[in-house]
């Protein structure tokens, strides 16, 4: 959703840390700030300047902005891509606005609070060590530890300012619909104003494709559709990723343009028949892979969209076609970049950071908040045709099984909110664990089972109607599957350090360089387990696709096909070369 106007704020910053979270009775809305920081990444970060690893418990921000003189008689926006983790924002003293959810976008219109243009910015951000919070892979100890990694405080994505009308356009929600060759699109409106007309237009590389135009006074959200002639219908697939270019236009009542956006739309659909998962009506294997989103320097934060760019490629070059998002909100320019280059997605919330001791049971408790945060991501991303799943939670552990808790609620309330906020799209409860929502549209497991003999008994069973399910110590922990379509949504994990000794005596190695498993002692030994564990999914023609554990090391976790640093660490080729024969499931 693009504007002609906008001001990038990323840069230098005051900053402090505020580690009593004492600082609003301190008077740190008022003052100058101690420090300095490099927005957008995070006082962890060393790519912030600041690099403190400890526990932060609150953090402040303070700049100064100048309205550009061009802006006059609009209204400014100040927009925050994600704040880590409960944030105020004052703006000359004036509060514009709190959010809380470490993941998810907000923003605010200071206009109001902004003097002759100018204007103070503060920002708190809170992230206090006993809290039940969404984190992640966030650690809740003080070190990194087995797969959870350094933590992230404060502003991490993009912060921007831009001008709008009064009338202006908000997000708009597209929505394809492959068989009738058409998009449908709704654009919430911030006023319905007599007169006023929603107008689209969608092109492609010859030029305009369709048009359309509705009345813009009669719906909070005006709704129009766009039917493409059949000579220029082009799906979006993998193999052709198809962008049309779609331009919107908000007309008062002389039909003068008033706000305009620029966006895209790519036209393709997702299906379910039986087991069959079926984009495009078509059976397409989905080898996905679990990218975690971190690196080194820069955390949870890209250090540059070409470093996007790069781990989409990297997936690719190694036989990948899509990946999970792994207990991350990405940067949404991340899903841009999937969207053009054809790279399948299954969208995640980072749930995890709610489980550990002193709670009923090991249970994990996540809050209400969970649900907020992930419809403001659904709003978020629920037109980036590159996304063809949701899954809200990872790994969840439900170890009491007479009684409801707050896992049950919280797992349907996520589940009901995904399928009202989006019925394009199926929605997976759980991703592993714990299914406690009998109408899930997809079915999955995790094993990290190492063996490839013993991983094909494991999950080789699909086909009688018996697949594999994740149990917990108490007893099974999920409800009964009831035919959906079925993959394994983790597996492998092959621990691989070129680096350690040719031996199995890894327990002592665990604290530096942790994988699942024994770790393998010689390339090609991780070779063919990864060859014999994935021959035994892509021969299993009941299996609609698989993720494998990961695309990168990632700190101490090293099992990744590439580096940390996204240097080759295997042979790409080879692992590529395993992948892309033919599944079983597409020749059904």
């Amino acid at each position: 959703m693009v504007r002609s106007r906008w001001l990038n704020l990323n840069g230098r910053w005051q900053f402090e840390i505020d580690q009593g979270d004492s600082g609003l009775e301190r008077g740190l809305v008022d003052r100058e700030l101690r420090g300095e920081i490099l927005v957008p990444f995070a006082p962890e970060s060393a790519a912030s300047g600041v690099e403190n690893t400890d526990f932060l418990q609150a953090v402040w921000y303070r700049r100064e902005i100048e309205v550009p003189d061009s802006w006059a008689g609009q209204r400014v926006w100040l927009h925050f891509g994600a704040v880590d983790h409960d944030t105020t924002v004052w703006v000359n003293g004036t509060e514009v606005t709190r959010h809380r959810g470490g993941f998810s976008p907000f923003s605010a219109d200071i206009t109001d609070a902004l003097v002759a243009g100018r204007g103070t910015v503060v920002v708190r951000a809170r992230d206090l060590r006993e809290e039940l919070q969404a984190r992640g892979k966030q650690a809740t100890w003080y070190a990194n530890t087995h797969c959870n990694y350094t933590r992230t405080t404060g502003i991490w994505q993009t912060v921007w300012l831009e001008p709008v009308p009064e009338v202006h356009l908000k997000r708009p929600r597209i929505t394809p619909h492959l068989a009738a060759g058409a998009f449908t699109i709704t654009t919430p409106v911030s006023a319905n104003r007599p007169g006023h007309h929603l107008q689209a237009r969608i092109s492609d590389q010859a030029g305009p494709v369709a048009t359309a135009r509705v009345r813009a006074d009669l719906d909070l959200s005006p709704t129009l559709q766009l039917t493409l002639p059949e000579d220029r219908v082009r799906a979006w697939s993998p193999t052709d990723p198809h962008l049309y270019d779609l331009h919107l236009e908000l007309l008062d009542e002389h039909d003068q343009v008033i706000d305009a956006v620029q966006s895209y739309a790519g036209l393709r659909s997702v299906s379910i028949d039986g087991r069959r998962f079926l984009i495009n009506g078509e059976a397409i294997f989905q080898r996905l892979v679990l990218d975690q989103g971190y690196w080194p320097d820069s955390l949870m934060t890209a250090p540059s969209d070409e470093a996007l760019v790069r781990d989409i490629e990297l997936g690719m070059a190694a036989g990948f076609n899509g990946a999970r998002m792994h207990q991350k909100v990405f940067e949404e320019r991340y899903l841009y970049h999937a969207d053009r280059l054809g790279y399948l997605l299954w969208g995640e919330f980072g749930d995890w950071g709610v489980s550990g001791q002193g709670q009923v049971g090991h249970n994990q408790q996540p809050t209400a908040s969970f649900i907020t945060q992930w419809l403001e991501v659904l709003d978020r991303d629920y037109s980036h045709p590159a996304i063809i799943g949701w899954c809200p939670l990872n790994e969840t552990h439900q170890l009491l099984h007479d009684r409801i808790t707050v896992l049950d609620d919280v797992t349907r309330g996520m589940f009901l909110a995904t399928k009202a906020a989006d019925t394009t799209r199926p929605v997976l409860d759980a991703s592993g664990y714990s299914h406690r929502v009998a109408e899930t549209d997809v079915y999955d497991a995790h094993t990290y089972e190492q063996d490839p003999a013993a991983f094909a008994d494991q999950v080789g069973h699909l086909a009688e109607g018996k697949p594999y399910v994740n149990d917990s110590a108490h007893g099974p922990c999920s409800l009964p599957y009831t035919g959906q379509p079925y993959f394994i949504s983790e597996y492998g994990g092959i621990w691989w350090n070129p680096h350690l000794a040719a031996s199995h005596d890894n327990d002592e190695e665990r604290d530096t360089s942790w994988g699942y498993g024994q770790r393998v002692r010689t390339e090609e030994e991780f070779h063919q387990r990864f060859a014999g564990l994935t021959s035994v999914l892509l021969d299993d023609p009941e299996m609609f696709g698989y993720c494998y554990t990961q695309l990168t090391d990632t700190f101490q976790e090293q099992n990744g096909i590439y580096n940390f640093d996204r240097t080759h660490k295997l042979n790409t080729h080879r692992i590529r070369t395993t992948q892309e024969r033919q599944a079983a499931y597409e020749k059904r």
